[in-house]
């Protein structure tokens, strides 16, 4: 069971938002590079980074800020944020980057994404964001009529790595993962999934931990570490004893 610590960039800054409203975004690190380094020396096995700026854009824009992360960090990285086409994918990962992560082009272009998961294997994750129970596009600025469960199986077969499911109604304000919604989604498909958005406290690690949320390849944190509400070392050790 991974724990994903994030690193969210705006304006190339570790910031987090409210609700997923760019106009609510504390900034808690100038560096990313030294914020990735600094979770990896925590112990953490993965790292989570979503350019924010680059979700409503299209196309990166915290690139450089990508660069430093990548070169300051062992741990795998998953990136997310304007990646929308082949070229994008093509070279995020050579640069380095583990996994990238599509959202909005999943709603728009499927067949790209399936096109994607046939040339580059295990190497592309689909990040649906949900709010009210729906899909969210363009960096959440937009809802459509897709159902998260309907989008998810439509890419059931075509070779997902895993499905990160933000439940945007709690991403950020420390309420705790939408564990009911999450865990559907997981007992309706086969591809890993994935939570996100709200994990608050030790009471979400010890969920994670638990037989019921077995079928989850992990979960993301953000503000909770930032603001220390979770200990590193703790959180860990929990999962660490659910692996065993």
């Amino acid at each position: 069971m991974i724990l994903f610590p994030a690193i969210d960039l705006k304006d190339g800054q570790c910031v987090r938002l409210k609700l997923g409203d760019m106009d609510q975004a504390t900034i808690y690190n100038d560096s990313p590079g030294a914020q990735a380094k600094a979770f990896e020396d925590q112990g953490f096995s993965w790292l989570h980074v979503v350019d924010l700026n680059g979700a409503f854009a299209g196309e990166a824009v915290n690139g450089a800020a990508v660069e430093e992360i990548l070169a300051s960090t062992c741990n795998p990285v998953q990136l997310g944020g304007g990646i929308r086409n082949l070229d994008h994918i093509s070279n995020w990962l050579q640069k380095g980057v583990k996994r990238v992560i599509l959202g909005t082009i999943a709603v728009r272009d499927p067949d790209l994404v399936k096109k994607a998961c046939r040339e580059f294997p295990d190497q592309i994750a689909i990040g649906i964001d949900a709010k009210g129970g729906k899909v969210a596009v363009e960096g959440w600025a937009e809802a459509s009529e897709l159902g998260i469960v309907e989008l998810a199986k439509e890419f059931e077969d075509a070779g997902v790595a895993a499905i990160i499911y933000t439940d945007i109604d709690r991403d950020g304000i420390l309420k705790g993962i939408n564990w009911d919604s999450t865990l559907h989604l997981a007992e309706e498909i086969s591809i890993p999934v994935i939570a996100s958005g709200g994990l608050a406290s030790m009471d979400d690690i010890k969920m994670l931990a638990s037989d019921k949320a077995r079928k989850l390849e992990g979960a993301i944190s953000g503000r909770a570490l930032y603001d220390g509400r979770i200990d590193p070392d703790e959180a860990l050790a929990v999962l660490r004893g659910s692996d065993a």
